[in-house]
């Protein structure tokens, strides 16, 4: 039975028990702080069994993208090298919200093992919890008495907590688990060894395929357990592992799950695949275990960019990147793939699993080039970094040490972005370990000095018992009224001072406000407390815990005073131009660029914005000038904002768009800009109507890292700045030209004149260096079997003297000749040997140039047979040759 039918017939046979059919969720988690990724079939449907969702369908089948790589659940060490374990893979699953319970899962899944996929019997063994005294709860005895009506009583063997008691983390929804175990081994091996006891001993051919999960507890963070409001059932079958078995294969890996890709793998590497001659030699297990490696993690990754992430350094984007490298560095060691390869598995993997999972094809392009740039990128630190590794490595074994200094290791990591466990990987493959409590030393020096350098000695708050009183009927200590004022009634609630880099600040608290406190990329305002005694500027706004904090150089002299808070109100008007510009640009570029656009990060001030997004490839002038385009239509349509609260849920159905890794309230400021062309999820201030932008201009478009691109760009006034300075250039340019009718013309035939010039100087320098190389060859003196000449010039081609000196050694035998030039009034001194002479006499150009540098206070250095060397002071010029005629 062929894969895809494998997974069809699951989702059949539970359609037919009455479960609706659901696709699977992203593999990556959006929305949840407790989870990066779905790493079960059960995490997507986490509210339900909490209770804190509608049960919309009772009944339940679908087969899930998971992925472990990281925290409780962490296969990424495992992959490869064993043959069945995966950091992506496809859980088929069928639940119940508090409809069915054990005995309905039990029986279905009895039957579709062994009536439908015909799975034989004997070769089964199922396990019951036994009971945990810790957690107060005792034997699964339902578990166990199901089972009795389908197997014998030698194959229901108990269950610890580790192995059967399911949680999906430290907290969460959590009950007993019956798991079903395949032994796969042959007939004579069953024979020697009874299969009850390599149920979860880690055997490779003994292996779990199903689990049947009873959700009847959420284990809280005390750790205590509570009933939940409904008994579920949650279950997950291995797909690679249950067509492992259907297939009667020994490995996951040689299904048709993976063999298109390893296939693949063959073909681009010219290795072959072939287990059974891995326990024989270490180099074929090194190509085996490389291959698994890559067909597993290519997986992976298309599914995250698939789903939305790119590879990133921070958070889901890091494991992603990470995975991809260590994807590239097994390719690299142990198949010899010098370039970037992982892309062109894409479509083997779209074609085999796309009929399944369709955003493999329809997001196909797009994911060979995310890959494809991020591999570029990693291969050239990977071309130093591991040579750099493998030396060090060697030097280590040469030293007859077995351990790698901490401290070399840090290098790796700080220089050129090492992961420790990829360093640790490497250093095994030369049977050695690393320092790593030396590398945690370094690393954490490190961030003390970063510490050291950033240091704020901040003093107690202060409060000015007087003002307690005005936020007596205040929700918070700060009303912040901002979005409505730029100027209102406030009185100091509290401060404090605090000195950073010598310089001595204070924080002050107002209970009124109307200046915003820098978040979401927006800077915070400035402006000034004043009343009619004194006046204090305040010099910036940031929050500190939920608190909004004014900075300023002075405090006022009478604190319980009241005063005029006042934002500095051209500079927020600037800044909201700037700010609602992003929204409109980060539209404009989802309908030019593609979808997958998404805001990786932002700053706007009153200056201008920059806006970094996630984007594969370099822009190109049209599509810069369409995006430019698009957002100044929509300024000229002068569109009103529409900004309004509303709870998270109502907002996502509008279809705002929110920052992936923002953390959003349950109620949601949401700012549209025409509900058909942009609708964000945003804490900051914009304008009132689009027109107030005036102008947008974008001015640099570049990369920030692979795969993120970032546009710089002025609106309203400083747009017009930009305009006025390009104005002013072109006008002095035509004023240079004498006012030509066609400026770009006159230019371009400046630059033609300026290249035939170019052309005829370096003819002049060519034939210039030809009579020089004559009057070398014309001074040439015979030292025993050496031709040696000195000879001091005036000439300005540095490349064609450097030339001239190679095709003499090419054409005199024994050369061995010193030149000393003046280049554009600066001293230079060139030495060229032939190799003969290097190799017989041991003369060293780089040694010589370097010693006659001396006389004209310079340096330089080159190769054996040929150096340069500059310097300033031309006077030593004439020395220095003297001395090399003494060398000789």
């Amino acid at each position: 039975m062929d894969s895809n039918k494998v997974r069809q017939t699951f989702l059949d046979f539970f359609k037919s028990k009455g479960h609706q059919i659901v696709p699977s969720a992203p593999m990556v988690v959006k929305g949840d702080p407790t989870l990066m990724f779905n790493n079960s079939g059960m995490a997507p449907f986490k509210d339900l069994f909490l209770g804190n969702a509608p049960i919309k369908y009772p009944r339940i089948a679908d087969t899930q993208k998971c992925l472990r790589v990281s925290g409780k659940h962490n296969d990424l060490e495992e992959v490869g090298v064993d043959t069945y374990h995966h950091t992506m893979f496809e859980m088929l699953g069928n639940w119940s919200f508090g409809d069915y319970f054990k005995k309905e899962a039990i029986s279905w899944a009895w039957e579709l093992l062994t009536e439908v996929y015909k799975i034989d019997k004997d070769r089964l063994y199922v396990t019951v919890f036994e009971g945990s005294k810790d957690d107060g709860l005792g034997f699964d005895q339902d578990a166990y008495d199901t089972w009795l009506q389908f197997v014998p009583k030698e194959r229901i063997l108990n269950g610890n907590k580790k192995d059967n008691f399911w949680e999906m983390g430290d907290t969460g929804p959590c009950g007993p688990c019956s798991e079903i175990h395949y032994d796969g081994r042959s007939d004579e091996e069953r024979k020697k060894e009874d299969g009850a006891k390599l149920v979860n001993a880690d055997n490779p051919q003994v292996i779990e395929i199903w689990n049947n999960v009873f959700m009847e507890f959420e284990r809280r963070a005390d750790g205590s357990l509570v009933k939940l409001p409904k008994q579920h059932v949650d279950t997950g079958m291995g797909f690679e592992r249950l067509v492992r078995v259907l297939q009667g294969k020994q490995s996951n890996y040689d299904t048709d799950v993976f063999m298109p890709l390893i296939h693949k793998i063959e073909e681009l590497s010219a290795h072959r695949y072939n287990t059974t001659e891995e326990d024989k030699h270490k180099k074929q297990q090194l190509v085996n275990i490389a291959m698994r490696v890559i067909a597993d993690h290519i997986r992976t990754i298309s599914f995250s960019i698939a789903d939305g992430q790119l590879p990133s350094n921070t958070g889901a984007g890091y494991v992603i990147r990470r995975i991809l490298r260590r994807a590239i560095r097994y390719g690299y060691q142990s198949l010899n793939l010098k370039e970037p390869f992982m892309y062109r598995l894409v479509p083997t993997l779209a074609h085999q699993m796309g009929a399944a999972f369709p955003e493999l094809n329809t997001q196909k392009i797009l994911i060979e080039k995310v890959i494809r740039e991020e591999e570029q990128s990693f291969y050239k630190t990977l071309e130093v970094g591991l040579k750099r590794i493998d030396q060090v490595c060697i030097d280590t074994n040469a030293a007859g040490k077995k351990v790698i200094d901490g401290k070399v290791v840090f290098e790796l990591y700080d220089t050129f972005g090492f992961p420790v466990d990829l360093t640790s990987l490497i250093a095994r493959g030369y049977d050695l370990s690393i320092d790593e409590k030396a590398f945690n030393t370094h690393l954490e020096e490190q961030k003390n000095r970063s510490r050291a350098a950033t240091a704020v000695d901040t003093d107690d708050w202060i409060y000015v018992e007087e003002n307690k009183k005005f936020t007596d009927n205040q929700e918070k200590e700060t009303e912040f009224l901002g979005y409505e004022e730029t100027e209102c009634e406030a009185h100091i609630i509290r401060f404090r001072k605090v000195k950073a880099k010598n310089k001595e600040q204070f924080h002050i608290v107002l209970n009124k406000t109307p200046f915003y406190a820098e978040s979401g990329g927006q800077v915070g305002d400035s402006g000034v407390i004043e009343n009619i005694n004194e006046k204090v500027f305040i010099t910036d706004t940031k929050k500190e815990n939920g608190v909004i904090i004014h900075y300023c150089d002075k405090m006022p002299e009478k604190l319980s005073a009241t005063f005029n808070a006042k934002v500095n109100r051209d500079k927020r008007v600037l800044t909201e131009n700037n700010h609602s510009a992003t929204h409109l640009l980060h539209a404009a570029l989802r309908l030019v660029l593609g979808p997958h656009v998404e805001q990786k990060g932002s700053l706007v001030n009153d200056e201008h914005l920059r806006f970094d997004f996630s984007h594969f490839s370099k822009i190109t002038d049209e599509e810069i000038h369409r995006i430019e385009k698009l957002v100044n239509v929509k300024i000229r349509e002068n569109i009103k904002s529409d900004i309004r609260l509303m709870g998270i849920d109502d907002a996502k159905k509008t279809g705002a768009m929110a920052l992936f890794g923002e953390k959003y309230g349950d109620v949601v400021r949401v700012v549209t800009f025409d509900k058909n062309y942009s609708i964000e999820l945003c804490g900051g201030t914009h304008v009132d109507a689009t027109g107030q932008i005036g102008y947008f201009k974008i001015i640099s478009e570049g990369a920030v890292a692979a795969g993120i691109r970032r546009i710089e760009a002025v609106t309203s006034l400083k747009a017009e700045e930009f305009f006025d300075e390009q104005t002013k250039v072109i006008n002095e340019v035509k004023t240079l030209l004498k006012n030509p009718k066609d400026v770009v013309k006159s230019v371009n035939g400046l630059l033609e004149e300026n290249h035939e010039l170019q052309k005829q100087l370096q003819l002049f320098m060519k034939e210039k260096a030809t009579e020089i190389k004559k009057e070398i060859l014309n001074s040439l003196e015979k030292r025993e079997t050496v031709n040696f000449a000195v000879k001091q010039i005036k000439f300005d081609g540095a490349e064609e003297i450097k030339n001239m000196l190679f095709e003499l050694k090419n054409e005199v035998p024994n050369l061995f000749c010193v030149i000393g030039a003046e280049i554009k009034g600066k001293p230079s001194i060139s030495v060229i040997i032939n190799d003969n002479l290097v190799k017989e006499k041991n003369l060293n150009a780089g040694n010589i140039v370097r010693e006659l540098a001396k006389e004209i206070n310079g340096g330089g250095g080159g190769q054996a047979f040929y150096a340069q060397a500059g310097g300033s002071n031309l006077d030593g010029l004439k020395i220095a040759l003297e001395k090399a005629k003494k060398l000789v």
